[in-house]
Protein backbone atom coordinates (compact mmCIF):
# COMPACT_ATOMS: atom_id res chain seq x y z
CA UNK A 1 0.00 0.00 0.00
CA UNK A 2 1.61 3.04 -1.08
CA UNK A 3 0.72 6.35 1.00
CA UNK A 4 -1.40 8.07 -1.77
CA UNK A 5 -3.95 5.02 -0.72
CA UNK A 6 -3.85 6.03 2.88
CA UNK A 7 -6.36 9.18 3.78
CA UNK A 8 -7.79 10.73 6.68
CA UNK A 9 -11.74 11.98 7.10
CA UNK A 10 -12.31 14.67 10.34
CA UNK A 11 -16.02 15.02 10.60
CA UNK A 12 -18.65 13.01 9.74
CA UNK A 13 -21.60 14.81 9.05
CA UNK A 14 -24.03 14.17 5.59
CA UNK A 15 -21.10 15.45 4.06
CA UNK A 16 -17.99 13.91 5.19
CA UNK A 17 -19.34 10.82 5.43
CA UNK A 18 -20.18 10.60 1.97
CA UNK A 19 -16.51 11.68 0.99
CA UNK A 20 -15.23 8.73 3.83
CA UNK A 21 -17.45 6.29 1.80
CA UNK A 22 -16.40 6.85 -1.54
CA UNK A 23 -12.77 6.80 -0.34
CA UNK A 24 -13.59 3.23 1.05
CA UNK A 25 -15.15 2.11 -1.80
CA UNK A 26 -12.65 2.97 -4.00
CA UNK A 27 -10.14 0.83 -2.17
CA UNK A 28 -8.82 3.87 -0.24
CA UNK A 29 -7.25 2.78 3.35
CA UNK A 30 -9.31 5.22 5.22
CA UNK A 31 -9.50 6.02 8.48
CA UNK A 32 -12.32 8.36 10.10
CA UNK A 33 -13.20 10.60 13.13
CA UNK A 34 -15.88 12.21 14.38
CA UNK A 35 -16.41 13.58 18.18
CA UNK A 36 -19.57 12.43 18.03
CA UNK A 37 -18.47 8.48 17.66
CA UNK A 38 -21.12 6.87 16.58
CA UNK A 39 -22.07 8.48 13.28
CA UNK A 40 -18.35 6.17 12.48
CA UNK A 41 -20.70 3.38 12.83
CA UNK A 42 -21.57 2.82 9.41
CA UNK A 43 -18.49 3.71 7.39
CA UNK A 44 -16.57 0.90 10.33
CA UNK A 45 -18.87 -1.59 8.61
CA UNK A 46 -17.68 -0.67 5.23
CA UNK A 47 -14.30 -1.25 6.00
CA UNK A 48 -12.86 2.27 7.69
CA UNK A 49 -10.61 2.17 10.62
CA UNK A 50 -12.10 4.37 13.49
CA UNK A 51 -9.54 6.94 15.81
CA UNK A 52 -10.84 7.56 19.30
CA UNK A 53 -9.35 11.14 18.60
CA UNK A 54 -8.43 13.55 16.20
CA UNK A 55 -4.32 13.41 17.37
CA UNK A 56 -4.40 10.05 16.40
CA UNK A 57 -6.67 10.02 13.33
CA UNK A 58 -3.99 12.70 11.45
CA UNK A 59 -1.22 10.71 12.43
CA UNK A 60 -3.23 7.42 10.27
CA UNK A 61 -2.12 9.55 6.55
CA UNK A 62 0.09 11.81 5.18
CA UNK A 63 -3.25 13.10 3.45
CA UNK A 64 -6.07 14.30 5.93
CA UNK A 65 -9.83 15.66 4.64
CA UNK A 66 -11.61 18.02 7.17
CA UNK A 67 -14.93 18.45 6.82
CA UNK A 68 -16.79 19.81 9.59
CA UNK A 69 -20.05 22.11 10.66
CA UNK A 70 -18.45 25.72 10.18
CA UNK A 71 -14.77 27.52 10.82
CA UNK A 72 -14.85 27.64 14.32
CA UNK A 73 -15.23 24.10 14.51
CA UNK A 74 -12.00 23.66 12.37
CA UNK A 75 -10.09 26.03 14.86
CA UNK A 76 -11.36 23.55 17.91
CA UNK A 77 -10.17 20.57 15.86
CA UNK A 78 -7.11 22.15 14.89
CA UNK A 79 -5.63 22.83 18.36
CA UNK A 80 -6.14 19.08 19.01
CA UNK A 81 -4.32 17.76 16.18
CA UNK A 82 -0.97 20.33 16.28
CA UNK A 83 1.67 18.22 17.37
CA UNK A 84 0.57 15.68 14.59
CA UNK A 85 0.57 17.86 11.62
CA UNK A 86 4.11 17.99 10.84
CA UNK A 87 4.59 16.75 7.20
CA UNK A 88 1.04 16.08 6.77
CA UNK A 89 -1.39 17.60 4.09
CA UNK A 90 -4.54 19.01 5.17
CA UNK A 91 -7.71 19.65 3.04
CA UNK A 92 -10.27 21.62 4.71
CA UNK A 93 -13.28 21.91 2.75
CA UNK A 94 -15.10 22.91 4.95
CA UNK A 95 -17.05 26.19 4.13
CA UNK A 96 -15.44 29.38 5.06
CA UNK A 97 -13.64 32.81 4.02
CA UNK A 98 -10.94 33.77 1.99
CA UNK A 99 -9.64 35.23 5.15
CA UNK A 100 -9.96 31.97 7.16
CA UNK A 101 -8.37 30.17 4.51
CA UNK A 102 -5.39 31.91 4.38
CA UNK A 103 -5.32 31.91 8.10
CA UNK A 104 -5.20 28.01 8.24
CA UNK A 105 -2.83 28.12 5.24
CA UNK A 106 -0.10 30.20 8.13
CA UNK A 107 -0.73 27.76 10.62
CA UNK A 108 -0.35 24.64 8.80
CA UNK A 109 2.50 25.98 6.98
CA UNK A 110 4.02 27.38 10.33
CA UNK A 111 3.56 24.13 11.45
CA UNK A 112 5.70 22.10 8.83
CA UNK A 113 2.58 20.63 6.72
CA UNK A 114 0.98 21.62 3.30
CA UNK A 115 -2.77 22.73 3.23
CA UNK A 116 -4.97 23.00 0.62
CA UNK A 117 -8.36 25.18 0.67
CA UNK A 118 -11.58 23.38 -0.73
CA UNK A 119 -15.15 24.22 -1.51
CA UNK A 120 -17.81 21.62 -2.73
CA UNK A 121 -20.83 22.48 -5.03
CA UNK A 122 -22.99 19.89 -5.09
CA UNK A 123 -25.27 17.39 -2.46
CA UNK A 124 -23.82 14.53 -0.60
CA UNK A 125 -25.62 11.45 -2.04
CA UNK A 126 -23.64 12.71 -5.45
CA UNK A 127 -19.66 12.60 -4.12
CA UNK A 128 -17.83 10.76 -6.38
CA UNK A 129 -19.34 11.65 -9.74
CA UNK A 130 -18.88 14.58 -11.84
CA UNK A 131 -21.88 16.87 -10.84
CA UNK A 132 -20.17 17.22 -7.58
CA UNK A 133 -17.29 19.82 -8.19
CA UNK A 134 -14.74 20.43 -5.86
CA UNK A 135 -12.59 24.17 -6.38
CA UNK A 136 -8.86 23.80 -4.44
CA UNK A 137 -6.68 26.48 -3.68
CA UNK A 138 -3.44 26.35 -1.75
CA UNK A 139 0.04 25.00 -1.89
CA UNK A 140 0.72 23.74 -5.36
CA UNK A 141 2.87 20.48 -4.89
CA UNK A 142 0.48 19.26 -2.06
CA UNK A 143 -2.30 19.44 -5.13
CA UNK A 144 -0.07 17.61 -8.05
CA UNK A 145 0.96 15.09 -5.04
CA UNK A 146 -3.06 14.22 -4.08
CA UNK A 147 -4.62 15.17 -7.14
CA UNK A 148 -5.71 11.32 -8.30
CA UNK A 149 -6.86 11.13 -4.87
CA UNK A 150 -9.29 14.28 -4.82
CA UNK A 151 -10.59 13.18 -8.41
CA UNK A 152 -12.36 10.46 -6.81
CA UNK A 153 -14.15 12.85 -4.91
CA UNK A 154 -15.89 14.61 -8.20
CA UNK A 155 -14.99 17.40 -10.38
CA UNK A 156 -11.85 18.92 -9.32
CA UNK A 157 -10.23 22.36 -10.46
CA UNK A 158 -7.19 24.21 -8.90
CA UNK A 159 -7.43 27.90 -8.42
CA UNK A 160 -4.02 28.62 -7.49
CA UNK A 161 -1.43 28.94 -4.35
CA UNK A 162 -3.21 32.12 -2.96
CA UNK A 163 -5.35 29.28 -0.13
CA UNK A 164 -8.01 32.02 -0.20
CA UNK A 165 -8.72 31.74 -4.12
CA UNK A 166 -10.81 28.37 -3.83
CA UNK A 167 -13.29 30.02 -1.08
CA UNK A 168 -13.69 33.27 -3.36
CA UNK A 169 -15.27 30.22 -5.93
CA UNK A 170 -17.02 28.96 -3.82
CA UNK A 171 -19.05 31.93 -2.02
CA UNK A 172 -18.87 33.65 -5.37
CA UNK A 173 -21.49 30.50 -7.53
CA UNK A 174 -23.26 30.20 -4.19
CA UNK A 175 -24.34 33.97 -4.06
CA UNK A 176 -25.09 33.85 -8.30
CA UNK A 177 -27.87 31.32 -7.11
CA UNK A 178 -29.36 33.15 -4.23
CA UNK A 179 -29.36 36.66 -5.44
CA UNK A 180 -31.01 35.00 -8.80
CA UNK A 181 -33.48 32.68 -6.40
CA UNK A 182 -34.34 35.38 -4.55
CA UNK A 183 -34.88 37.67 -7.47
CA UNK A 184 -37.18 35.11 -9.25
CA UNK A 185 -39.15 34.61 -6.20
CA UNK A 186 -39.98 38.20 -5.55
CA UNK A 187 -40.85 38.17 -9.25
CA UNK A 188 -43.26 34.91 -8.64
CA UNK A 189 -44.85 36.92 -6.16
CA UNK A 190 -45.32 39.57 -8.59
CA UNK A 191 -46.58 36.97 -10.73
CA UNK A 192 -49.04 35.69 -8.38
CA UNK A 193 -50.53 39.04 -7.34
CA UNK A 194 -51.84 39.42 -10.83
CA UNK A 195 -53.29 36.39 -11.02
CA UNK A 196 -50.99 34.61 -13.36
CA UNK A 197 -50.70 31.26 -13.13
CA UNK A 198 -47.49 30.71 -11.17
CA UNK A 199 -46.22 26.95 -12.07
CA UNK A 200 -46.87 28.08 -16.03
CA UNK A 201 -44.81 31.37 -15.89
CA UNK A 202 -42.13 29.54 -14.06
CA UNK A 203 -42.06 26.65 -16.70
CA UNK A 204 -41.64 29.55 -19.61
CA UNK A 205 -38.79 31.08 -17.48
CA UNK A 206 -37.07 28.13 -17.47
CA UNK A 207 -36.95 27.26 -21.05
CA UNK A 208 -35.88 30.53 -21.47
CA UNK A 209 -33.12 31.36 -19.32
CA UNK A 210 -30.53 29.51 -21.10
CA UNK A 211 -30.59 32.28 -22.97
CA UNK A 212 -28.33 34.02 -20.40
CA UNK A 213 -25.25 32.19 -20.70
CA UNK A 214 -23.79 33.77 -23.40
CA UNK A 215 -24.93 37.17 -21.37
CA UNK A 216 -22.90 36.49 -18.42
CA UNK A 217 -19.15 35.33 -20.63
CA UNK A 218 -19.98 38.55 -22.55
CA UNK A 219 -20.08 40.34 -19.31
CA UNK A 220 -17.29 39.04 -18.06
CA UNK A 221 -15.20 39.51 -21.15
CA UNK A 222 -16.57 43.64 -21.20
CA UNK A 223 -15.54 44.22 -17.23
CA UNK A 224 -11.97 42.31 -17.76
CA UNK A 225 -11.25 45.00 -20.68
CA UNK A 226 -13.23 47.58 -19.43
CA UNK A 227 -15.54 47.82 -22.86
CA UNK A 228 -19.27 47.99 -22.08
CA UNK A 229 -21.16 47.41 -25.30
CA UNK A 230 -24.68 48.27 -25.58
CA UNK A 231 -25.43 44.41 -24.45
CA UNK A 232 -29.14 44.70 -23.45
CA UNK A 233 -29.35 47.57 -25.15
CA UNK A 234 -28.17 51.62 -24.24
CA UNK A 235 -28.87 52.75 -20.35
CA UNK A 236 -30.59 55.46 -22.32
CA UNK A 237 -33.22 53.39 -23.56
CA UNK A 238 -32.99 50.81 -20.44
CA UNK A 239 -33.47 53.45 -17.71
CA UNK A 240 -36.63 54.12 -19.00
CA UNK A 241 -37.69 50.70 -18.26
CA UNK A 242 -36.77 50.77 -14.75
CA UNK A 243 -39.50 53.53 -13.91
CA UNK A 244 -42.35 50.95 -14.99
CA UNK A 245 -40.64 47.93 -13.29
CA UNK A 246 -40.48 50.01 -10.12
CA UNK A 247 -44.07 51.53 -10.54
CA UNK A 248 -45.74 47.99 -11.20
CA UNK A 249 -44.52 46.63 -8.16
CA UNK A 250 -45.37 49.73 -6.20
CA UNK A 251 -48.58 49.65 -7.51
CA UNK A 252 -49.08 45.66 -5.62
CA UNK A 253 -46.91 46.25 -2.48
CA UNK A 254 -44.48 44.07 -4.00
CA UNK A 255 -40.34 45.02 -3.28
CA UNK A 256 -38.84 47.07 -5.61
CA UNK A 257 -35.06 47.26 -3.69
CA UNK A 258 -33.41 45.75 -6.36
CA UNK A 259 -34.80 47.67 -9.56
CA UNK A 260 -34.29 51.22 -7.41
CA UNK A 261 -31.05 50.07 -7.15
CA UNK A 262 -30.33 49.29 -10.68
CA UNK A 263 -32.78 52.24 -11.79
CA UNK A 264 -29.93 54.11 -9.23
CA UNK A 265 -27.34 52.70 -10.93
CA UNK A 266 -28.13 53.52 -14.27
CA UNK A 267 -29.17 57.13 -13.86
CA UNK A 268 -25.82 57.91 -11.97
CA UNK A 269 -24.10 56.05 -15.03
CA UNK A 270 -25.70 58.49 -17.89
CA UNK A 271 -25.25 61.50 -15.76
CA UNK A 272 -21.83 60.57 -16.08
CA UNK A 273 -21.89 60.37 -19.84
CA UNK A 274 -22.28 56.63 -20.33
CA UNK A 275 -25.67 56.21 -21.20
CA UNK A 276 -24.54 54.83 -24.77
CA UNK A 277 -22.81 51.65 -23.26
CA UNK A 278 -24.61 48.76 -21.97
CA UNK A 279 -25.88 47.18 -18.57
CA UNK A 280 -22.54 45.99 -17.88
CA UNK A 281 -21.23 48.87 -17.40
CA UNK A 282 -23.20 49.35 -14.18
CA UNK A 283 -20.02 47.34 -12.85
CA UNK A 284 -17.65 50.67 -12.93
CA UNK A 285 -20.20 51.76 -10.02
CA UNK A 286 -20.03 48.44 -8.20
CA UNK A 287 -16.51 48.20 -7.82
CA UNK A 288 -14.72 48.74 -4.98
CA UNK A 289 -13.31 52.33 -5.05
CA UNK A 290 -15.41 53.06 -8.14
CA UNK A 291 -16.35 56.34 -9.51
CA UNK A 292 -19.22 58.04 -7.67
CA UNK A 293 -21.63 60.46 -8.75
CA UNK A 294 -23.66 63.29 -6.57
CA UNK A 295 -26.89 62.42 -8.50
CA UNK A 296 -29.77 61.72 -6.44
CA UNK A 297 -31.32 58.49 -6.12
CA UNK A 298 -34.88 59.39 -7.39
CA UNK A 299 -33.24 59.51 -10.63
CA UNK A 300 -33.86 63.46 -11.68
CA UNK A 301 -30.79 63.90 -12.87
CA UNK A 302 -31.56 62.58 -16.10
CA UNK A 303 -32.08 65.10 -19.05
Amino acid sequence: MTTNSQVTVLGLGEMGSALARTLVDRGYHTTVWNRTATRATPLAEAGATVAATALEAVAASPLVIICLLDSAAVETVLATIESSVSGKVLVDVTSGSPGQARANADWTRERAARYLDGGIMGDSPYVGTPNVKFSFSGDRGAFEAHESTLQELGDIAYHGEDAGLASVEFLAQVAVGYEFLIGMLHTLSLVDAEGVDVAEFAQRVAGSIGGYAPLVKAFGESIANAEYAPDLGSLDVQAALMDDLISHRDSLGIEAVRMREVKMLMDRRIADGHGGQGFSSLFELLRAGGPSSPTSESGNSRA
